[in-house]
């Protein structure tokens, strides 16, 4: 049995592959509805029932019976624009994620114009999948000229990618169709877009209302010898099918239907096949898909391509809710706490550093802060500015890098409710492959009742992992037990991992070649990350030698919203072999200890610590306040 709505409007999808979609998108009264409404016209895109409709609208506004395209003439005045809302309307009787769509075919080929009724709507479609766009139609009133939302549009469409556009500079008819004055307009569109490195477009002087320059060439632009708009239209190119990419099924939902228990979600990327095995994220469950089942046909299909929005039953009874994300089991989404991403803000109030937002991908919602701005030295991002920044999320966040799935690595970002911002995520697979050493299938995180906010106001603080990193002697223990003492006087929440006191238990099993020390310190890393998710102060002392794994372990503090300082404690050599308590150095001259820091195996200074403290010239009290603080100051920093 399939799922109908019988009294719902079907406008069938053309039967042609790989349509062009093509967002629209256009300053308040340039002529974008106007134009889509007489596009659809011209084309021959209307059923019976709409024209019937457009007849009888034209009748109630007092308008001439409405004739055939060709022999309309400019005095039948007729609001296009109504057309277009009633067709929309019409549509959005249908079962569909995206309700603000417009289908249309030629003899070449099938099209899907996606309407944008202005910024914050564009956004908000953008987010929810409908403008995953080929292409883009910007329409410029040309009379008015450029105007504050058209540089809003292509700001977007610049942080969305989209480099096929075509400029329409609709209402040639205000200015007596005059050459110059759209030549003089062209010039400025070009220097618009160079601004925001788009590629320069392709520019088409139009009426909108009369359909000059749209299917047919108005012979009262003779001077214009380029393509109409279909003609540009029909030029362009397609992007890549989504069927060939990984699989990403959407889940919006789950209904009890007729005994069954239906998964209801958008495919969209990838194909899903009946009898696959299904891994849906968070919490890596998985279950082999029963059946696939569509709204519409009577048939059940074996399989859904990207772009369908399905209902699926599964052979085993998982707990699965809105805001999953089904994927195969061999080419998984990421997963993560912190992003890296590329941001629009919209409000008029700046987006601060450690403000909180809601970061909205598809259909999950999952609270964050902004931790860093990575091109700018400044704390906020003002309306309508473009910058890539670093998220910090309290959840995990189920992703891909935008530029290889873009719907899942588009998202909007909401404050208390509001629509405030939108972008795409650039943190990619290869930017983390190192931390996927996952070895099971079968795990799933377990998220404590008592979040970061609730530990923060009990302790005072938030948790943060202080890593003192130099070679043996240099005063990283005694720093670091001093420290540990003078935070705790002053209330403080702490805890000390020192590395000699892991290797007696946690670490016992571990030697001290090259591969036995990186593991050692990926181990003193996750606990001192899951100590710091506690709301503790964790210090740590280790001799830590290489750079790489200092820089892994931080990493992943850093990507589940752990708060990570480096602190190079430096002594030359010399002097840590003269301080030497227990006479390690003198046992690795004499080849007693093999690969032994600073003798037998190298030790790489820290490219970027966030402290450096001599402990030759200072005393370890001079030292121990120091850094105290620094890191008073960094807590008051948050």
């Amino acid at each position: 049995m399939s799922l109908k709505n019988p009294s719902a409007f079907s406008l069938q999808p053309p039967a042609f592959s790989s349509p062009l979609r093509i967002i629209t998108v256009g300053h308040v009264d340039h002529g974008k509805s106007t134009f889509l409404g007489r596009l659809l016209y011209d084309t021959d895109s209307l059923s019976d029932q709409q024209k019937q409709m457009l007849q009888s609208i034209a009748s109630q506004t007092q308008h001439k019976d409405f004739p055939p395209a060709s022999s309309l003439q400019p005095s039948v005045s007729l609001e296009w624009a109504f057309l277009l809302d009633a067709f929309l309307e019409e549509q959005a009787q249908n079962i569909t994620i995206d309700t603000t769509q417009l289908i249309f075919r030629t003899s070449q080929r099938s099209y899907v114009m996606i309407d944008a009724p202005g910024h914050q709507e564009f956004l908000k479609n953008m987010i929810a999948g409908a403008t995953r766009a080929d292409a883009a139609l910007l329409i410029i009133d040309v009379a008015e000229g450029i105007k504050e939302q058209t540089q809003r549009h292509l700001q977007l469409l610049s942080l969305m990618g989209i480099k096929q556009v075509i400029v329409l500079l609709n209402k040639m008819d205000l200015i007596d169709r005059d050459e110059s004055l759209f030549k003089i307009r062209a010039e400025e569109i070009e220097k618009l877009f160079s601004q925001y490195e788009l590629v320069l477009p392709q520019m088409i002087p139009i009426v909108a209302r009369s359909g000059e320059n749209l299917v047919t060439r108005s012979a009262k632009m003779s001077w214009y010898q380029g393509p109409t708009v279909l003609e540009a239209l029909e030029k362009m190119t397609a992007a890549p099918s989504l069927e060939n990419k990984p699989l990403r099924l959407v889940v919006q939902d789950v209904y009890r239907f007729d005994q069954r228990r239906l998964i209801v979600g958008r495919v969209e990327s990838g194909t899903l096949h009946v009898g696959e095995e299904v891994i849906f994220w968070p919490g890596r469950k998985t279950s082999r898909v029963r059946s696939i089942e569509e709204w519409g046909t009577a048939e059940q299909p074996q399989s859904a391509t990207a772009g369908k929005s399905v209902a699926i039953t599964l052979e085993d009874p998982l707990f699965v809710e809105r805001g999953y994300v089904g994927s195969a089991k061999a080419e998984p989404p990421l997963e993560g706490r912190e992003i890296s991403a590329r941001i629009f803000w919209l409000d008029a109030e700046p987006l601060a550093l450690n403000q909180p937002v809601t970061i909205q991908l598809g259909t999950q919602r999952v609270l964050g802060s902004l931790i860093a701005i990575t091109n700018s030295k400044k704390n906020s991002i003002t309306q309508h500015e473009i910058t890539d920044v670093k998220i910090r999320l309290t959840h995990p966040l189920i992703y891909d890098c935008y530029e290889e799935i873009a719907a899942m690595g588009r998202f909007a970002i909401m404050t208390q409710e509001r629509l405030t911002g939108g972008g795409v995520i650039l943190t990619s697979r290869k930017n983390i492959a190192a931390e996927r050493t996952i070895k099971s299938d079968h795990l799933t995180w377990s998220v404590s009742t008592i979040d970061r906010d609730m530990r923060k106001k009990q302790f005072g603080h938030p948790g943060m992992v202080l890593w003192l990193t130099g070679l043996s002697g240099s005063g990283k223990s005694t720093v670091a037990r001093g420290l540990e003492a003078l935070l705790h006087h002053h209330g403080m929440a702490t805890m000390m991992l020192d590395g000699d006191n892991l290797r007696h238990g946690l670490c016992g099993d571990l030697g001290f070649s090259l591969e036995d020390r990186s593991e050692n310190i990926r181990r003193t890393g996750e606990v001192a990350k899951l100590v710091a998710e506690a709301g503790l102060i964790v210090i740590c002392a280790l001799i830590s030698p290489f750079n790489a794994d200092r820089e892994r372990v931080k990493e992943s503090c850093l990507r589940d919203g752990i708060i990570f300082k480096e602190i190079f404690v430096d002594a030359p050599l010399e002097i840590c072999e003269a301080r030497d308590p227990r006479g390690l150095y003198q046992k690795a001259r004499r080849g007693e200890i093999d690969h032994f820091t600073g003798i037998t195996s190298p030790y790489e200074i820290p490219t970027a610590a966030d402290a450096h403290l001599l402990t030759e010239t200072s005393s370890s009290e001079e030292t121990i306040h120091r850094l105290y603080e620094m890191v008073i100051f960094w807590l008051d920093a948050l």
